[in-house]
């Protein structure tokens, strides 16, 4: 199982495009695999990882995730394959439907059918992002383009966030895997894995990443950190899709979720989550308490 880190799914009003380098290169450095940017109301994710790719030589850089509502495919799609030159083609296209509360509360956009919006994005996004061309009409979206970008990777590699049946099924079908959130390793190994595998192996598409991001915080104080974690993450407990990721997992809130503890309960739980069938670990790093992230990034270096 290979490791990354992960940043942008708590809000950072200090964020700034060059502590985003700052922390690729520290990433790089330490010889985690990947690094991954959440798409929420900072930055452009797409556009921050590609910088960040740029400045690195070895390092994957990725979405996790960028909702698709807000853009056209084939806008998604030019802008993906830009990044992927920028970033000498390890760039990760990283997307997702969002939520109710983002796109329509918020965006005043529709979140009907969400699972045929992916569909038929799908069918223009991943054949511009192949270097092919994008000729397709459905009910939500149509086109009939096609781009040129030769110094991206052909293909860029799609990753799609997938939890329930009909997206996993897509995810396989149609991409190099999931990106998963408030998901636990027992729900991996029963349902997402054997999902996404089925999907793409059904497709005749090779075995799918499965991409399991956790909350991590190395701690002496598990109780505490977990109320704190509760606390920091308490919206993602709220929203209807990873709720019903934790319900199917029996974790109470986002703090059941989290991987909290010393070095023996943090081996633990990595090696469950490898067990489980997740090509790859990607953490989140919480300040629940001063030196928290330090530390556990420092302990995070070691499982490498």
């Amino acid at each position: 199982m290979k490791f990354g880190i992960m940043t942008g799914a708590v809000p950072d009003p200090d964020a700034t495009i060059d502590s985003f380098i700052a922390q690729a290169r520290d990433v790089e450095a330490r010889g985690f695999a990947s690094f991954w940017l959440a798409n929420t109301r900072g930055h452009d994710a797409v556009t921050a990882m590609a910088m960040a790719g740029r400045e690195t030589t070895t390092l994957e850089v990725g979405t996790a995730v960028t909702p698709v509502q807000p853009r056209h495919p084939s806008a998604l799609a030019q802008q993906a394959l830009t990044a992927s030159a920028l970033a000498r083609g390890r760039f990760t296209l990283g997307i997702g439907l969002s939520h109710k509360v983002v796109i329509e509360d918020a965006l005043g956009l529709s979140y009907a059918k969400p699972a045929k919006t992916m569909e038929e994005y799908l069918e223009i996004l991943a054949p511009l992002l192949a270097g092919e061309d994008a000729a397709y009409k459905g009910d939500i979206y149509c086109s009939k383009y096609a781009l040129g970008v030769k110094d991206a990777a052909n293909p860029v590699p799609l990753i799609i966030a997938a939890l329930g049946p009909m997206m996993l099924e897509l995810a396989g079908r149609h991409s190099d895997g999931t990106c998963l959130w408030m998901t636990g390793a027992r729900t991996i190994a029963q349902h997402v894995v054997p999902a996404i595998r089925d999907a793409a192996a059904s497709a005749g598409r090779p075995a799918p990443r499965v991409i399991a991001g956790f909350p991590v915080v190395l701690t002496d104080d598990p109780d505490g950190t977990r109320e704190k974690v509760n606390q920091i993450l308490q919206v993602y407990g709220q929203l209807p899709s990873y709720r019903a990721m934790m319900d199917r997992e029996g974790a109470a809130s986002p703090g059941d979720i989290a991987l909290v503890g010393d070095e023996a309960a943090l081996d633990e739980a990595i090696a469950k989550i490898g067990d489980a069938g997740a090509t790859e670990m990607i953490s989140v790093l919480l300040d629940t308490e001063p030196g928290a992230k330090a530390r556990t990034l420092d302990y995070l270096q070691g499982q490498l």
